[in-house]
């Protein structure tokens, strides 16, 4: 029996059953089920296939370790370089932009702490508003306990500040406390 059969099956059971308090947790485990084989779903079609929509899941990277450290920066400024220096990771590095396309973790070991590192595609002008995947690049970072910004030393000074501009725009506080909530 395939995905899409068992799904149709647990929904025709949903159907069956009566709505009340005592067939409350029957249901919310149906419905559970049916969301873990749509999501097994749709990893095996972005696998498979690169049609739209295919690959998005790439990003999403199980939190490991310690510490979680996203490195960020526009293409080509040397982020698989160290992660492939400070790891066992091989991240591939070329002479052209855009190398990386999907987030790839390298994991550190230092002093006894388990730091994952994260190489992430480079960001472009007008990520924060979408363009070349930026809002999923940075969704990522802000999922880190530290964003590291990389920058090319032999480019412009206007890096920095383009990029800081970038972050702080979807929400990402630089060099700040948190506020103190409480």
């Amino acid at each position: 029996m395939g995905i899409l059969e068992r799904i149709k099956d647990i929904e025709l059971e949903m159907a069956r059953t009566q709505k009340n308090k005592a067939t409350e947790y029957h249901l919310g485990l149906l419905k559970s089920r049916v969301a873990k084989l749509r999501t097994q779903l749709m990893l095996e079609n972005s696998a498979g296939k690169g049609g739209p929509g295919a690959g998005e899941k790439q990003f999403e990277v199980v939190k490991y370790g310690d510490a979680r450290v996203a490195m960020i920066g526009f293409p080509s400024v040397g982020k698989s370089t160290f992660l492939g220096a400070v790891t066992k990771t091989q991240s591939e590095a070329a002479a052209y932009e855009f190398t990386t396309l999907t987030c790839i973790p390298g994991i550190l070991q230092y002093n006894g702490a388990t730091i994952q590192l994260l190489d992430l595609p480079g960001i472009i002008e007008g990520a924060s508003q979408g363009k070349g995947r930026g809002k999923q690049v940075i969704a990522v970072a802000r999922s880190a306990d530290l964003v590291l910004m990389m920058l090319d030393a032999t480019k412009a000074e206007i890096q920095r500040p383009l990029l800081e501009k970038e972050l702080e725009s979807v929400g990402i506080r630089l060099n700040k406390s948190p506020p103190n909530i409480y």
